[in-house]
């Protein structure tokens, strides 16, 4: 079971985003004394994109051994490989094109231009997570998955009302009629996103504080997806004040 949900507030979107840089650099370095290699999870979005550039000013960028960073998507856009809107083309730009990640490491979303139709997609990431998986397990246990808010608390490209929320086996799963374009995406579920040791989300903004104070007050994962996301250690909601508007103070957290 997971620790309490924490919310930790920053004064504004660029102190969040050095706030969550500066705790993953050093909780990469403490895994990385633990253990032969980390799963971190990315995703996109405005918020996950701010977080890598920061993470990549950081003078202390280089401190983590990227060549044992094995790196993963909670979704990403079916769109051609290397279109601006796909979540690895930006995550390259922010980040991955600056740092020393083993080729293989790099686990990437098949692209709509790469051949396959979205159903084989699927099934290509299903396997790739399987193949990385320990015994027993579907996902390999990911030490970090990070996550972005909607304004209506979707998470990755879990929205509310859709089926894909609502899926409980397996995995991956492809996501049609997506409520923001692109219509097509990937997606993990939601019970892989929960498998991950610790979630990290970040969502800044006036527009993100009625998904966030919903999730936090109990609402259904349902019609709020973000309620249902709890990582098997820790889940922290890195916000800012605007972000935190509706949020009760005795959830707020002075530190991690």
């Amino acid at each position: 079971m997971s620790t309490a949900r924490r919310v930790l507030v920053h004064a504004d979107k660029k102190a969040l985003a050095g706030s969550v840089a500066a705790r993953f650099i050093t909780k990469m370095v403490d895994l990385l004394d633990q253990q032969p290699r980390v799963n971190i999870a990315l995703t996109g979005g405005t918020a996950g994109s701010a977080v890598l550039e920061a993470i990549n000013d950081s003078p202390a960028r280089d401190s983590i051994d990227w060549s044992r960073v094995v790196l993963w998507w909670s979704d990403e856009r079916w769109l051609p490989r290397g279109d601006a809107e796909r979540n690895d083309t930006q995550a390259r730009a922010a980040l991955l094109d600056h740092v020393e990640l083993r080729a293989g490491n790099i686990h990437w979303c098949a692209a709509s231009d790469s051949g396959m139709s979205l159903d084989d997609a699927v099934v290509d990431y299903a396997s790739q997570l399987a193949d990385a998986a320990g015994d027993g397990l579907d996902a390999p246990r990911f030490d970090i998955l990070f996550l972005g808010v909607g304004p209506d608390g979707h998470v990755a490209s879990l929205f509310p009302d859709a089926p894909g929320i609502r899926v409980t086996d397996g995995t991956v799963i492809a996501v049609r009629n997506s409520p923001k374009p692109p219509p097509e995406r990937l997606s993990l579920t939601l019970s892989t996103i929960n498998s991950a040791d610790r979630v990290w989300l970040a969502l800044s903004g006036p527009d993100k504080a009625s998904a966030l104070g919903l999730a936090l007050a109990g609402a259904s994962t349902w019609e709020v997806p973000v309620a249902g996301v709890e990582g098997r250690l820790r889940t922290v909601f890195f916000v800012d004040k605007e972000a935190a508007a509706e949020v009760p103070h005795d959830l707020i957290a002075t530190e991690y």
